[in-house]
């Protein structure tokens, strides 16, 4: 996500552990209105489009079996089964003027005191809803499913109540029944128009019950605009009650401030009293505020054009938060004893009465109309602020203005309008997998409803609208909402939502890239990798080819060019200069929402087109930062992952970031729960299987009989062994051979070898009728390399296999580190460290522990570092001579170690001797030193 960056702060939490409910939904939970669970249809993958020459297994098609996905994938499910999803609904039902069943909003940007004030809340349950239906579909445990349905029927009630005018939320008051206008409900009281009915004198009573300790929401505001009005607001900029009146505008105010705040979540009794000059401000029945001296009373108006109870003419005033019970009027200056007989009986029972201009007791429970019992007959109307969407499938947490807010906007502004189609885009992609995974009707209602409102809202846009608003930072963000709608067209068939998909199209970027012109340099990184990801299923759905053009350029600007070794991408959220990777490490590298966009666009790339690199990338990604981003820590309250990732020195991850419920929060939960979704593809005709990661799991090949498991702990284990079940099947079994395994790729089908050259970065096909039994063992052996950042060779990554290692050192200074000085023939520099007994993939270098980046601790950690070889070095044997290097950086050793692997030691010597005659005739090397390099690897031992 993309707000404005000055606003935000890395703030860690305090987190609550708490564990996980044993309890299903369905006893756990309150019915939802006992939704009227329409009945559910099947569940399955969307239709593959006929331009996926590869297809997917559904989630359910493939389950984890024991190892670091699947230890990972539980902490996650912990989290979703512990979670009070009623904080979730708490803003929708906000919104919609529903109850809040005492639930607390989420906080963080799920809440109205939030960042850029809570205007991004609801995508967070739309992220869950995604890690929700997930889960069951990799689990098949039902109380994820009972979870969705509570959560889809909610959110039906939700729009339900949005399509109709707002009603009375009735709950117990000062003397019988009161209004409660919750926060976030954008809801208000209307008067009629002749409420003050010319009155030179007025007293106005009131009691409130404030929830919220919001400046300048108003108890009462009667005016046109912000130059005439008459006001009582429950606290002003001090905190205090201050009623207040003026013809002039603010600078021209006679006001009568309180000396105390109104007590939260208390009911306390308002009067004004004005009369005779003189105004008088009582709060409990005791006067707190006297002027003298005023020159203006009620008639000084004359008519006015709003009468409020509950909001402000101040546009940017908060809404009244809390509950009104009696409210009247008078025309004419209650005595002081009038007033005090109001703190304690109804109006009706003091000497006072009730209020002879209005009288409102607020015992109404339901509808939307409040009765004036003052004999006038100025009944008032309960309404929102925005009035209400301007489609029946609008569904939001909150009100439609964000989004005709951006219709207008020139410039980003994220504390007025916040991306309102990336919130949309979380909600419908919840929705989708809700009905995908659990076949909910209702949750394609609401989806389907959802694009209704969308194209409704968008269509009659010009051109020239959409393309600005898509151009602008942060506010013009709409995620994957162009995959999403593509999915729900696949579904439903609505033309409407094909157009819809369309009319997101920004042109300067998909023509700029269709072009292969990279354009990425200060772009926000995230806000637009999902768009590429949308262009491919325009593709599937249009066949136009410059959506497949621009998404495959697209990805070549950013993988290997803009990518860490871990796979992430971005610094500070954005993308800098193509190949500038070591000048952007910072603190706020590698949004961990990248990583998830970017490991979903090499999937789908992959379906067109078959090119192994995405697979790399998408094991390097997976295997290292998706995997480490997650903490290795449950917690019922918080999903534990990373926003950044800094790749400093030193730097210690922030599982808890910022103030919580953002959006890689959301995408990391997403992440854990779909592990699986690419360890195994097949072709189009079912002629082929892929498999192109090596992790343990059960692949369920319907279409063809069998089962596929494979038993291993890759990555701490360097191989996997695939076992055949159920019946027989023919097929050509597809291996990935990674690109680092350059050497030792081993196939074996029932014991015997398969012949065949594995070449890295490619697969390795084994074509037979396959039978119930037949067991593959595929060896992947490991080697130790480093990896140099592209603009700063000396500073390099390590891994061994797919595995990044970091280095565990509170320094904040870089580490400096050689590694030649014990390479085996076969050019592998694990030899130079030394294994941890008893913790696979731990080793040491020069008192330093190197562990697995997946491993979510709260280390401080070292993911580069600075590659020194300063003397020629040769199996442990120092030769005493310096290592030089060429203008370029390339030293000696690196011209040696080049040419690995080795035969055997005689080749390495005789590589090092034609390297030293080289670098002797270049001036580089001394000839006598040449000698002594010679001797030293001539005596020196070696790991093969």
């Amino acid at each position: 996500m993309a707000p404005h960056l000055s606003r935000r702060g890395l703030l860690r939490t305090a987190v609550a552990t708490a564990a996980a409910s044993g309890l299903s939904c369905a006893a756990a939970f309150p019915s939802a209105a006992a939704p009227s669970a329409a009945s559910p249809t099947a569940t399955g993958a969307l239709p593959p489009p006929p331009s996926w020459t590869v297809r997917p297994f559904d989630l359910k098609d493939v389950t984890l079996g024991r190892g670091v996905f699947a230890t990972k994938r539980a902490l996650m499910l912990d989290h979703g089964r512990g979670y009070d999803v009623d904080r979730l609904l708490q803003v929708f039902r906000a919104n919609a003027g529903l109850p809040t069943r005492g639930a607390v909003a989420p906080g963080g940007w799920e809440g109205l005191d939030g960042e850029a004030n809570g205007n991004l809340r609801g995508h967070y349950t739309g992220h869950f809803l995604t890690m929700l239906a997930q889960s069951y579909a990799g689990t098949g445990d039902q109380e994820f499913a009972d979870r969705i349905s509570y959560l889809t029927g909610a959110l039906t009630e939700v729009r339900s109540a949005l399509r109709n005018p707002p009603a009375v939320l009735a709950v117990p008051g000062r003397f019988g029944t009161a209004a409660e206008n919750g926060r976030g409900s954008h809801q208000y009281v209307d008067l009629p128009a002749t409420v003050l009915g010319g009155a030179r004198a007025l007293t106005l009573s009131a009691w409130v019950r404030p929830t919220h300790s919001a400046a300048w929401a108003r108890v009462l505001d009667f005016g046109d605009d912000t130059t005439r009005y008459l006001y009582l607001a429950a606290r002003n900029a001090a905190g205090v009650p201050r009623f207040a009146l003026t013809t002039t505008g603010a600078g021209g105010e006679q006001g009568l401030d309180g000396r105390e705040p109104l007590p939260l979540d208390r009911w306390s009794h308002l009067a004004v009293t004005i009369g005779d000059g003189t105004g008088v401000l009582y709060v409990d029945g005791t006067a707190v505020a006297r002027r003298e001296g005023m020159t203006l009373d009620p008639a000084a108006f004359g008519a006015l054009r709003n009468h409020w109870l509950g909001r402000s003419n101040y546009p940017a005033d908060p809404v009244f938060a809390g509950a009104f019970d009696e409210f009247h009027l008078w025309a004419r200056a209650l005595t002081a004893g009038e007033i005090a007989a109001l703190r304690d009986d109804r109006a009706a029972d003091t000497p006072a009465g009730r209020g002879d201009l209005v009288a409102y007791t607020f015992d109404e429970t339901t509808g939307g109309t409040f009765a004036d019992s003052s004999g006038r007959g100025l009944d008032a109307t309960l309404r929102r602020t925005w009035g209400g969407p301007s489609h029946p499938g609008f569904l939001a947490a909150y009100p439609e203005t964000q989004f005709i807010t951006l219709e207008s906007m020139t410039s980003s502004d994220y504390s007025v309008v916040w991306a309102p189609y990336y919130t949309a885009h979380k909600i419908l992609r919840g929705l989708l997998d809700a009905r995908l995974h659990t076949g909910d009707a209702r949750a394609l209602d609401l989806a389907s409803g959802l694009c209704d409102w969308m194209h409704s809202r968008l269509s009659r846009l010009p051109a020239s609208t959409l393309q600005r608003m898509w151009s602008l930072f942060s506010s013009g963000e709409f995620g994957g909402l162009v995959e999403a709608v593509c999915d729900l067209h696949a579904l439903t068939g609505k033309p409407e939502h094909l157009a819809l998909a369309k009319l997101f199209d920004l042109d300067s970027l998909i023509d700029a890239c269709a072009a292969n012109r990279d354009v990425l340099d200060g772009l926000h990184a995230n806000q637009h990798i999902p768009v590429f990801t949308g262009l491919l299923r325009l593709h599937d759905a249009t066949g136009e080819a410059r959506y497949l053009a621009a998404a495959r350029n697209f990805w070549d600007m950013v993988v290997p060019a803009r990518m860490y070794g871990i796979g992430g991408t971005s610094t500070g959220e954005f993308w800098r200069a193509r190949g500038s990777v070591a000048g952007t490490i910072s603190a706020t590298t590698a949004e961990s929402c990248c990583a998830y966009n970017m490991l979903k666009l090499s999937r789908m790339l992959f379906f067109h087109d078959q090119d192994p690199k995405y697979m790399d990338y998408y094991e390097r990604a997976l295997y290292n930062q998706v995997l480490g981003s997650k903490q290795d820590t449950a917690d019922a309250e918080k999903p534990r992952v990373t926003y950044f990732i800094g790749l400093t020195p030193g730097h210690v991850r922030d599982y808890t970031p910022k103030a919580g419920t953002t959006c890689c929060e959301g995408t990391g939960m997403e992440s854990a729960t779909k592990y699986q979704d690419s360890v195994y593809f097949r072709k189009a005709d079912g002629s082929a299987l892929y498999v192109n990661l090596y992790s343990a799991s059960t692949l369920t090949w319907a279409e063809h009989g069998i089962t596929l498991t494979q038993t291993t702990d890759y990555p701490r284990e360097q191989g996997s062994t695939l076992t055949v079940g159920g019946g027989s099947a023919t097929f050509e079994l597809r291996l990935r051979v990674p690109s680092w395994a350059d050497a030792g790729f081993r196939v074996t089908v029932n014991g015997s070898p398969v012949e065949g050259a594995a070449r890295p970065g490619g697969y390795f096909a084994v074509a037979r009728t396959w039978r119930a039994g037949d067991t593959v063992r595929v060896q992947v052996p490991f080697r130790l390399r480093a990896e140099p950042t592209p603009d700063e060779p000396a500073l390099q990554s390590l891994f061994l296999g797919p595995v990044n290692l970091v280095a565990r050192d509170a320094s904040t200074s870089r580490l400096r580190f050689g590694l030649h000085r014990n390479a085996a023939l076969s050019g592998d520099l694990l030899p130079t460290l030394t294994p941890v007994p008893g913790k696979p993939l731990h080793h040491t270098l020069d008192g330093v522990e190197f562990a697995p980046f997946f491993e979510g601790t709260e280390d401080p950690t070292h993911a580069y570092f600075l590659r020194e070889e300063p003397g020629i070095v040769f199996g442990n044997t120092g030769s005493g001579v310096a290592n030089p290097s060429r203008p370029d950086g390339t030293t000696f050793l690196d011209e040696v170690w080049a040419g690995a692997p080795f035969r055997d030691k005689d080749t390495l010597v005789s590589r090092v001797r034609s390297t030293v005659d080289i670098w002797v005739s270049a001036g580089l090397l001394g000839r006598g030193d040449g000698r002594t390099v010679v001797r030293t690897a001539q005596s020196a031992s070696y790991t093969p």
